[in-house]
């Protein structure tokens, strides 16, 4: 029944309706929310980047194909802002004055490897295009399966598996290259 409810809100929105988007933004705005807060960790910047997407999908509207549902385009829209909003504040984070606390040496070191092999694996993944770094991200930030991943991507379920599986040597690689190698 949702979906019935969102295409003929979509529809209408389309049209104009300014009281059908606005129903569409109280249907998917937490979900969106939650999409941008799992990417950045950060309330106010999962807020920004939630804004933007519906700002960006008004914009757009007119480009919106019915065939497909709003849910999957709206969510595309998402993952794209939270990768360019990644992109955009890719910035290296001082080392906890905590790590380097007395005491416990050995806490302290597997901290900061920790810390080392997150900055890695987030460089690493800005280092793939779009499309692998996006199935990356859905795949295992976000833990969608397959099908999902197949349904926001309006791509088929094998080219979402041959995707993730190449991103994901990809991600060995480049890992690799940095001396992080899968346990």
């Amino acid at each position: 029944m949702v979906e019935l409810d969102e295409q003929a809100l979509a529809e209408q929105a389309k049209r104009g309706d300014d009281r059908a988007f606005t129903r569409l933004v109280e249907m998917y705005e937490r979900v969106i929310y939650n999409l941008a807060l799992r990417m950045t960790n950060d309330r106010e910047d999962a807020r920004d980047i939630a804004q933007t997407v519906f700002v960006k999908a008004f914009q757009k509207l007119r480009s919106f194909d019915p065939r497909y549902r709003f849910f999957s385009w709206i969510y595309r829209i998402g993952v794209n802002e939270c990768l360019n909003h990644r992109a955009r504040s890719r910035r290296h984070e001082e080392l906890d004055p905590d790590l380097m606390s007395e005491g416990d040496e050995g806490d302290a070191d597997e901290r900061a490897c920790t810390l080392l092999r997150s900055e890695a694996i987030e460089d690493s993944l800005m280092n793939l295009s779009v499309d692998y770094r996006t199935v990356i991200i859905l795949r295992h930030f976000l833990e969608l399966n397959q099908a999902e991943m197949a349904q926001i991507l309006e791509l088929p379920e094998k080219t979402v598996k041959s995707r993730l599986h190449t991103a994901r040597q990809l991600m060995a690689g480049l890992l690799g290259r940095r001396g992080i190698h899968q346990s």
